[in-house]
């Protein structure tokens, strides 16, 4: 017979589904599925269900078009929503301590690591991403278990659980810092307001919790915060600017101090920052969370449309981060914060400093605001698949969303006013967990699925190998490093 289907390649493939739905059930005679072309469209197709009864000179018999193609007119589609996306989950509060690393790890080495980061970063999320799409994974905790077991599976969901919730602590940490101040620091509200009961730190954070944060945690998809993510890193791009600006504008006027090349080994306290601040800068990259939820979403989605997005996210995010740490590490110089934010409640030294201030700290907040609900998504979708496995998928499910969506709001503004600064708190996720989702479960992965199905080439091997030796290192080192500042701090 006629038709006006086209047939596709043999390496296409189309997935059915039907979701039972109890306001319009299927009928409950012997039911097909009918293939029919739209009447404005011949390039595509709706699906409709009918039963047997129906006239049989519509019928078609479906083997004989097995194979459907609809023509779509653009190769982009979906990426750049999906790039914003990922981008928002690296570029968060990581970014305020880079200059502070650099500060300890000198200008050379400080600069190679962060390129060294970020590729590494990238080939362990193409590694995730190859291996989710063959065991066809929706989540983090999904694709480790199809690799390593259930227990692992549950060890790699805390550790998305830990990572995270530490992650948004320390933005509301960050944002009590910039607009109430600090023990050594004026916030924006002293400075506009002066003293008062607007200017308490817990209130502040409460208010930015409950007007601002809320309401875009609640909602249900990732995809619908494509826009503010889009939003939130042109802001940490205008972020990025004016420090670039002002340290360029000083370094011609020569008011800029030599800065460090080399990291210092000259005494125990210098050695000890160097072991806690290289688990800090693997803090910076980690997204790994949000690569499955966001290759879920992404129109047309391919493995090799979702690398597209994961290279150009990392050569952004390198771009980003190493313009943020040399130019606020040649700023302030020795003088540089753990969060450099809030260096920036002095006289730059520059014209219109009090101004370039405003719009460098008020402009950061307001990105943290718009990156707070990308990283809480993959935190509350985590929790729901530990704590109510089995239960029918928490889009299905708006009360259970919204009650997981308070409890977690509630106990990250309980940990913000608990953890003293964003360092205490950045130097032992990047130890643990950072190291680990990022590094070890990648790596992982790749090696134990390569044995079951297609195998990896001998330079993945190797670099799998390499990820996983020198991610167990930078852990260890790390976690003795800590504990070591620790007691001398406490001597």
């Amino acid at each position: 017979m006629d038709s006006n289907y086209t047939a596709i390649s043999k390496n296409s493939y189309v997935d059915l589904q039907i979701h039972d739905d109890p306001q319009n059930p299927l009928p409950q005679t012997k039911t097909h599925i009918k293939l029919h072309p739209l009447h404005h469209d011949e390039n595509s197709i709706d699906l409709k269900v009918d039963d047997e009864e129906d006239d049989d000179q519509d019928d078609f018999d479906v083997d004989d078009y097995p194979l459907v193609s609809k023509t779509t007119t653009s190769t982009d589609s979906g990426i750049y929503g999906a790039v914003f996306n990922l981008t928002t989950s690296i570029i968060g509060a990581g970014i305020m301590a880079l200059p502070a690393t650099m500060k300890v790890l000198g200008l050379v080495l400080g600069f190679v690591l962060i390129i060294l980061m970020g590729i590494l970063s990238e080939i362990s999320v193409e590694l995730l991403v190859r291996f989710s799409v063959r065991c066809k994974a929706t989540s983090y905790g999904e694709v480790v278990r199809s690799a390593l077991g259930k227990p692992a599976k549950v060890l790699s969901e805390i550790c998305i659980i830990v990572n995270n919730a530490g992650v948004l602590v320390v933005y509301l940490i960050i944002i009590g810092d910039v607009m109430s101040g600090s023990l050594h620091h004026v916030g924006v509200f002293d400075q506009w307001l002066g003293n008062g009961f607007w200017d308490h730190r817990k209130l502040v954070i409460l208010v930015v919790v409950v007007v601002f944060l809320a309401p875009l945690c609640a909602l249900d998809k990732i995809d619908s915060l494509s826009l503010t993510s889009a939003a939130s890193v042109a802001l940490a791009v205008v972020f990025v600017v004016v420090c670039f600006m002002v340290a360029f504008i000083k370094l011609i006027e020569g008011k800029i101090e030599a800065p460090r090349m080399a990291p210092d080994f000259g005494s125990k306290r210098a050695i000890l920052d160097l072991l806690v601040v290289i688990p800090i800068m693997t803090n910076a990259y980690v997204c790994h969370f949000n690569v499955q939820p966001i290759y879920n979403e992404l129109e047309g989605r391919s493995p090799q449309k979702m690398n597209r997005v994961g290279r150009t996210t990392t050569v952004l995010c390198v771009v980003v981060y190493a313009s943020t740490a040399v130019s606020g590490y040649l700023l302030f110089g020795k003088d540089t914060e753990s969060d450099i934010l809030t260096n920036f409640d002095k006289d730059l030294g520059i014209r219109f400093s009090s101004a370039l201030n405003y719009i460098v700290r008020i402009g950061y907040i307001l990105h943290l605001v718009l990156v707070f609900p990308v990283v809480h998504f993959s935190l509350r979708q985590t929790v729901d698949a530990l704590v109510f496995e089995g239960s029918p998928p928490l889009s299905e499910s708006r009360k259970r969303s919204l009650s997981l969506t308070a409890v977690l709001l509630a106990l990250i503004y309980l940990g913000s006013t608990m953890i003293p600064s964003i360092w205490t708190a950045f130097k032992f996720t990047g130890a643990t967990t950072a190291v680990s989702l990022g590094f070890i479960f990648p790596s992982l992965v790749a090696l134990r699925l390569s044995r079951t199905g297609e195998g990896l080439s001998i330079g993945e091997k190797f670099l799998s190998w390499l990820m996983l030796i020198l991610a167990i290192i930078v852990s260890i080192v790390g976690v003795i490093g800590n504990i070591y500042s620790i007691k001398s701090s406490s001597e």
